[in-house]
């Protein structure tokens, strides 16, 4: 009984890692699309920095970075060159520069880039691929994205490995490794494109807000699996599959979709180690992982509704009325 209850965890965990992973070849006209990644690597010009002076340069020549990352308009131009300045002849970031350098070399990275902006842009023609620029920000903003840049602080992903790490719970912390970059990098672009409602927003709401952007990220990012785009590990990710159907049972029997209680949402949406409420096993910001399971049986639903359709709807209690989603109650639990 042991080995065949065994082999059905692992069952288990093999399906909570292939979730949304049918096909990783890339469909022939995805393929025809353009989208040429302009990557520049301002690590090198960074620790060029001796002095004030250099680093008043440095934000001359990188004005769009400087504006939109360094937010340079916000502080005075003395101020900004000595922080700059006394960031980069520090020696534990150099340090931890060097180790990102040589984990995010520009080939991978433009390799990993490309195949999103595609997918992207086969669903939204609209988008124009923002340059993308790599720095070493001292461990203070792991991502930016807008329409006219993308910034990717490669310091907070280098992995256990790193000089330093981002200062956050180890639930958090596990999220910045290599792997989990560009994932990180879709789920901040589908914001983009994810409307809602901005009135009067219910748990339901919040819970669908998020499982959109993470069918958005599933569908830019193929290959992908649900333990990188949700930052769960393997074993939570087993977990909360086999216990869809008690998860959502618990939020039908508590009442909690509609309710607009700011604190009583962020239970179940926010960071948190686990969510007691449901279980001491379960993980935090299952909510957003169930508002995906219900896009997803949404989508399967409606085989006609565009990923651009899907990203602009916001009704969210039509996609759920839509979805019909009604998880089974498994018996037992994965442990």
């Amino acid at each position: 009984m042991r080995t065949l209850a065994a082999l059905v965890v692992a069952s288990i965990t093999l399906l909570a890692c292939s979730q949304g992973q049918e096909s990783c070849e890339m469909n022939p006209d995805v393929a025809k699309v353009t989208a040429p990644v302009q990557l520049e690597r301002l690590e090198k010009p960074f620790f060029q920095i001796k002095s004030p002076a250099d680093a008043g340069q440095f934000v001359r020549h990188h004005g769009l970075f400087a504006r939109h990352f360094l937010q340079s308009g916000q502080y005075p131009p003395p101020v900004l060159a000595t922080t700059l300045a006394r960031l980069a002849t520090n020696k534990g970031l150099q340090k931890l520069g060097a180790q990102a350098d040589s984990t995010f070399t520009t080939p991978a990275l433009e390799k990993q880039l490309k195949p999103m902006f595609q997918y992207i842009r086969y669903n939204f023609p609209d988008f124009r691929v923002p340059p993308v620029k790599t720095f070493v920000s001292g461990l203070s903003q792991d991502v930016f994205v807008n329409d006219s840049l993308m910034v990717l602080s490669t310091d907070f992903f280098v992995g256990p490995e790193a000089a330093y790490r981002p200062n956050v719970p180890g639930y958090i912390l596990r999220r910045y490794t290599p792997e989990h970059l560009v994932p990180t990098v879709a789920l901040a672009i589908s914001s983009k494109y994810n409307q809602k409602q901005l009135t009067n927003q219910t748990m339901l709401g919040e819970m669908v807000q998020f499982g959109k952007a993470l069918y958005f990220a599933e569908k830019v990012l193929p290959c992908t699996a649900d333990s990188l785009l949700m930052g769960y590990s393997d074993k939570e990710m087993a977990g909360v599959y086999f216990n869809e159907g008690k998860i959502w049972a618990h939020f039908i029997e508590k009442k909690l979709l509609y309710t607009t209680a700011p604190f009583t949402i962020q239970k179940y949406i926010g960071e948190r180690p686990n969510i007691p409420e449901i279980d001491k096993t379960c993980p935090g910001r299952v909510g957003a992982w169930v508002g995906w399971q219900i896009v997803r049986k949404y989508m399967k639903e409606h085989p006609n509704v565009t990923l651009k359709q899907l990203m602009a709807e916001k009704n969210t209690q039509r996609i759920l009325n839509e979805s019909r989603y009604r998880p089974k109650v498994n018996r037992g639990r994965v442990s």
